[in-house]
């Protein structure tokens, strides 16, 4: 599956800024099972200076230095991405195969083991995702009893914030806390997944922050309007000796093909895509338009012709050698 990706973030400032730093972050990672084909990035007003890096998990960033007068700053990320679902779903298989049971996944973490070293970073507080609640480490107990498979136990545990909790736009932003999101049960999918991996941190298991995209189709019958897509985020909680399984609990689903991987953290902050420092005055908001189009449509028509054209070559031939 292969798609097409347009993500356009806009800083709109009250009055006018004369110097910024920014740091990018819209070029989607790529992995076993997601390839980048193309990628394409568009800036308004023009940069000074340019750097790109690679941060510590993997994401990549762009730091952009602009020293020409704005009253808005304007970045635009186009991509081509192809997914790999069998890749995927053989994953999936091989950690539920090899999943084990939170009694001896916390026994294992609790030694020295160079396999799960990488992981063990994301068992701490971060900058937006606590580990201190009581309350929130309840409601993950509640799944996962010390015999239970680890993969099953946290299945449970994403149908159930599925279910308790209301998909709300406007509620919160990424200030809010994730002990307000758990009381008050409403949030978006950027909550959701920060209070999973708060939960899960607090009873001991390396939980990190997923971010990219998810196709969504316009109802039967209609046309998909360009830009009413969204960006997404969902959880990964670390399995020893089977590794990172994904969860995504506004959906209630397992990621199997329709997830693109922009780019993970431990929570937002380290996959903000659009943050910086600026030299004004006043007030400034955000506007996002984000574009996600499955190409099969087109690949199947592409093949359908493909087998058209070799139709029409062999009856050419056949009627030549007749």
């Amino acid at each position: 599956m292969i798609y097409n990706i347009y993500h356009k973030t806009v800083f709109h400032y009250q009055s006018m800024v004369t110097f910024s730093h920014n740091i990018t972050r819209l070029k989607p990672k790529e992995s076993l099972h997601q390839k980048l084909l193309d990628f394409s990035m568009e800036i308004e007003p023009n940069f000074y200076e340019e750097h790109e890096f690679v941060d510590m998990f993997g994401n990549t960033n762009k730091h952009l230095l602009i020293r020409e007068a704005h009253q808005s700053l304007s970045v635009t990320g186009k991509s081509k991405v192809e997914i790999f679902p069998e890749i995927i779903s053989e994953n999936i298989n091989a950690i539920k195969a090899n999943s084990i049971t939170y009694s001896e996944a916390l026994q294992r973490l609790s030694k020295f083991q160079i396999n799960d070293l990488a992981a063990k970073q994301f068992l701490f507080e971060s900058e937006l995702i606590p580990t201190n609640s009581e309350a929130i480490k309840l409601y993950a107990l509640e799944s996962f009893h010390k015999d239970r498979d680890l993969f099953e136990a946290t299945n449970e545990f994403m149908g159930r914030i599925f279910h308790d909790f209301e998909f709300l736009s406007g509620f919160s932003d990424v200030t809010t806390p994730v002990e307000k999101i758990f009381k008050a049960k409403k949030g978006v999918c950027q909550d959701f997944a920060q209070f999973a991996i708060s939960a899960l941190r607090s009873i001991g298991l390396p939980a990190k922050y997923m971010s990219g995209y998810i196709e969504t189709l316009p109802p039967e019958g209609q046309e998909k309007f360009f830009g009413a897509d969204a960006s997404h985020a969902w959880f990964a909680v670390y399995i020893p000796h089977a590794g990172w399984a994904e969860f995504d609990p506004t959906n209630n689903i397992i990621p199997s093909g329709q997830h693109i991987l922009l780019g993970e953290g431990r929570d937002y902050a380290d996959i903000a895509p659009l943050k910086g420092v600026v030299q004004s005055s006043g007030s400034s908001y955000l506007s996002v338009m984000v574009d996600v189009k499955r190409e099969e449509n087109n690949a199947i028509l592409k093949m359908q012709k493909g087998q058209t054209q070799s139709q029409n070559q062999s009856q050419m031939q056949i009627q030549t050698q007749w």
